[in-house]
């Protein structure tokens, strides 16, 4: 059963479109801000998101650009801007399908259904998208779910950001400047603790279940993959 995110601040709008998919056998939750969205987003695994763009707190366009720094989750924009211009930018910045409001039942249920089927065939189809394995750790980007010997782990998205850079290169040894940069995309002040801590969750999480080492600390420079036998 596809898990959809349903990220509309009008209560009234927001029940009527989880109801319209609850009643076709989805599973939704539904969020009511960007920021609230994000939040779910960092613990929560979904397979589609349907965003108004006039939201609360982080608005419809900066979680798009968000989210596809780190995932490929499908994005539907239900927004009651119409203009030619606004429709382009979306889809430009990430969003794979815009629907203007108002809209009727059975066009909302024709693209989520759509969306969801692209998604499974993208997944299917192309090499290196669908999983990243290492020793008894599978990643799956598309979904952003990670398993350590079939048992899945519950990673926060900063967490998660972090392993994928480095399972996607194996052999590359990240200084802590370089992943604070990369994953918080922001400037470096020193922010040693804060790298340490999310290493240190991500060895705790795997640890539950294999007593493997699979972040190997490079003294005096960062972290890599363990790759030694």
């Amino acid at each position: 059963m596809a898990h959809i995110l349903v990220v509309e601040d009008d209560a009234d709008i927001n029940r009527i479109l989880c109801r319209y998919l609850e009643k076709v056998n989805y599973e939704t939750t539904a969020a009511f801000s960007g920021s609230e969205a994000k939040l779910l987003l960092s613990v929560k695994t979904f397979d589609l998101i349907l965003l108004d763009l006039m939201l609360p707190g982080i608005n419809g366009e900066e979680l798009v650009a968000d989210i596809r720094k780190s995932s490929f989750i499908p994005i539907m924009i239900i927004s009651a801007k119409s203009a030619l211009e606004d429709k382009v930018k979306l889809l430009k910045s990430g969003a794979d399908d815009y629907l203007v409001k108002p809209f009727e039942r059975e066009e909302v249920l024709a693209r989520v259904d759509a969306l969801l089927r692209r998604s499974r065939d993208f997944a299917d189809k192309v090499p290196g998208r669908n999983e990243i394995s290492f020793k008894q750790l599978t990643m799956r980007p598309v979904s952003r779910e990670v398993f350590v010997k079939g048992n899945l782990i519950g990673l926060t998205s900063h967490e998660y950001e972090i392993l994928y850079l480095l399972l996607k290169y194996p052999e590359r040894v990240f200084t802590k400047e370089q992943l604070y940069q990369d994953i918080w995309k922001s400037g470096y002040y020193g922010e040693d603790n804060t790298i340490n801590v999310h290493i240190s969750n991500i060895r705790k999480k795997i640890k539950d279940f294999d007593e493997d080492s699979y972040i190997k600390t490079v003294w005096g420079i960062g972290f890599k993959l363990d790759t030694a036998l």
